[in-house]
């Protein structure tokens, strides 16, 4: 399958969606145009990013404009993007086919920096922002000339997102911004928020609009950068907004539609949040295999201890489900269906999997699994996020029970 000129990995998006439709009995993100792409990923991550990982995880920050740079030029932050704005425009699940592919980074944080700027502050500015909009924000972060923030959550408000109190007051022909935000990924060096703001009175489900703010504007101040327990590659950003005013016409979509297109960001950014998980965990299971056979205990390898290779066992087992299911939501999602319950389910099932393969893997590692020297270790830290991040499993534990109509009425 050719590759685009000029040096470009990315594969021609033509070739690729003339792989279209459902095929491998509905396996619709593991076709060999799916591989292809990845195989395309994976060069950079080994030359690129690999080799850098633990100078950047020491450093508490990787370049994300540098490595954003990288990625964009080879087409790998559009993918699913419309082509008149720098995508490839391919379906969802070749986005999907891109975030597992990242979780071949020795850590978590830079996937989950690369799916902020790739598929989480994007969304709704792709479907409905203007075209102005588009061609001053979406282009350049395609690109990856502009490095992207998403501001949704807040020091009292995280998955209970109607809860924010960041305000925007309309003034003539601009929005004044106060208030602030939390827990914002590349917020130290992101170049424009995807911002969710109050701008109205009234329910919290038709108050808040969300609305593209450039962060190098007065009023802005960057207050902290958050030490993290995982995830530190990835900077996290405390912000606060002061008297910050942006113009009206950087208002994505219709004011008061704030909260819907973050709902539907929201199932985007889960999907791609679980795809991110799996390869890490198929890694971790097999260098605990590889450590396990050479490890040896009382005159034998810790692997030939029933005990040991019954749990991998049933650990690698648990990871094919948790595809299995990925990869049935994104048919379903693909082909416009709701898939917020099943979303739902399988970011639930990423983080409560997540800890799982951690924390069995890291026991059998022993004393050395209590260093920072081994990966399982690091693992054990970034991925204990899955269950906080981009809605807690007692949110998405909500959310299944609503759809099965079990959730009690207020």
């Amino acid at each position: 399958m050719a590759l685009r000129g000029g040096g470009r990995w990315a594969l021609r998006a033509s070739a690729l969606r003339g792989g279209g439709g459902r095929r491998n009995g509905g396996r619709v993100a593991d076709t060999p145009q799916h591989g292809a792409l990845r195989a395309a990923l994976r060069k950079i991550i080994d030359k690129e990013i690999n080799p850098f990982v633990d100078k950047w995880e020491e450093e508490g920050q990787f370049p994300a404009h540098k490595v954003f740079k990288t990625l964009g030029q080879a087409g790998f932050l559009g993918v699913d993007k419309p082509t008149e704005y720098g995508g490839m425009g391919l379906d969802f699940s070749y986005s999907i086919a891109v975030a597992e592919e990242l979780g071949s980074i020795r850590c978590g944080g830079i996937p989950m920096a690369i799916g902020v700027q790739a598929g989480m502050a994007t969304p709704a500015l792709t479907r409905f922002g203007s075209d102005e909009l588009k061609k001053q924000f979406l282009t350049p972060t395609i690109s990856g000339d502009l490095v992207a923030c998403l501001g949704i959550s807040e020091a009292g408000a995280g998955s209970d997102v109607a809860s924010i109190k960041t305000t925007a007051v309309r003034k003539g022909d601009e929005y004044v911004i106060n208030g602030g935000k939390m827990w914002t990924t590349s917020g130290c060096q992101a170049d424009w928020m995807c911002l969710l703001a109050n701008t109205s009175e009234g329910h919290p489900h038709q108050n808040k609009s969300l609305i593209c703010l450039p962060m190098n504007l007065p009023g802005i101040h960057i207050t902290k950068k958050i030490d993290k327990l995982g995830m530190r590659s990835s900077d996290t950003a405390q912000i606060f907004f002061e008297d910050v005013r942006v113009p009206s016409k950087n208002l994505i979509g219709e004011e008061g539609m704030g909260f819907t297109y973050q709902m539907l960001q929201f199932q985007e950014e889960r999907l791609w949040g679980v795809a991110t998980v799996l390869t890490p965990l198929e890694t971790i299971i097999q260098e605990t295999i590889d450590y396990t056979r050479q490890r040896k205990a009382f005159d034998q390898s810790v692997l030939q201890n029933q005990v040991v290779h019954f749990r991998l066992a049933e650990l690698a087992t648990e990871v094919e489900l948790l595809r299995s299911l990925l990869y049935r939501t994104i048919a379903l999602y693909v082909e416009g269906n709701d898939v917020t319950k099943f979303a739902s389910m399988a970011k639930l099932k990423a983080g409560r999997l997540a800890r799982e393969v951690t924390d069995s893997c890291l026991q059998f590692w022993g004393g050395m699994g209590f260093t920072s020297e081994v990966l399982v270790s690091r693992f054990y830290r970034d991925l204990r996020l899955v269950s906080i991040g981009g809605g807690t499993d007692e949110t998405m534990l909500s959310m299944i029970c609503k759809y099965m109509e079990t959730l009690p009425r207020k």
